[in-house]
């Protein structure tokens, strides 16, 4: 079983990759509707489990309910991490958008939750760090002050649909775990700036694709490609080496706790 001090399990709170699809099925003259509820994280969820890690999952609509609004709630965790869901999520909380009400502002805390010796890992996708059409927009946000990267002002992906081979800067650094420097291709990933205190560890040509930092006490990774499909095809997902891969970053992540 996974541990940051050897107390007990790894205690992850994971957030984001669920959506719903609203589809328009067109059949000559008529047409009708179905909505559809779907996940994305079952592999990497599952192989959390079987490292032993004690995971929390707040879905992409559970998080104006469920994702913690103060720092003591946090601390509950060892790391955050967040992964194809945007920053309006945590931004417009249902007191504030529906109800003109104050409330926390949930990146702030997760900043400054950091700094104080959290972990926090930021997994790439659609709605990850600028994302599509520029609508994840964390470059905007509090969270970027800790995250080891900058972002662009607009829409971030790199589609590789012949797929993309990572580069190893850092081939031995702790935060691969021992994993083998050599990634089944990938499909694409978002385009950031690693920041000029991070490390970067791994690329996509000039790109980094795996950066990771120190934000005050605490740790911070960016993963730009994805931990499921379509970035993340079957051949990395069912990669021998992706449960340890995940297991040794968020372990890395979480390694300026106390």
């Amino acid at each position: 079983m996974s541990t940051t001090d050897g107390a007990g399990p790894l205690r992850v709170l994971f957030a984001g990759e669920s959506w719903i699809k609203h589809t328009i099925h067109m059949k000559g003259f008529d047409q009708f509707h179905n909505t559809e509820y779907e996940e994305g994280a079952g592999e990497f969820l599952a192989a959390l489990d079987r490292e032993g890690f004690d995971v929390t999952y707040v879905r992409g609509h559970e998080i104006s309910s469920r994702f913690p609004k103060t720092i003591q709630e946090l601390d509950r965790f060892d790391v955050v991490v967040l992964s194809d869901i945007g920053s309006n999520s945590f931004l417009l909380p249902d007191e504030t958008f529906q109800r003109s009400e104050r409330s926390a502002n949930r990146l702030a805390l997760l900043r400054d939750w950091t700094r104080a010796g959290g972990g926090v890992v930021m997994i790439g996708g659609y709605l990850s760090f600028t994302g599509i059409d520029g609508k994840a927009r964390f470059g905007m946000t509090p969270l970027a002050d800790v995250l080891p990267v900058r972002m662009l002002d607009h829409d971030d992906r790199i589609e590789e649909s012949e797929g993309v081979k990572a580069d190893f800067d850092e081939p031995t650094h702790p935060v691969l775990g021992g994993t083998p420097a050599e990634w089944p291709p990938l499909l694409g990933y978002n385009r950031v700036i690693a920041k000029p205190d991070a490390t970067t560890i791994a690329r996509a040509g000039e790109d980094p694709l795996l950066v990771v930092g120190q934000a005050g006490e605490g740790r911070s990774v960016a993963f730009a490609s994805d931990l499921a499909p379509h970035w993340a095809p079957p051949e990395f997902v069912g990669w021998a080496h992706y449960q340890k891969l995940w297991a040794s970053i968020l372990s890395w992540a979480a390694g300026g706790r106390p």
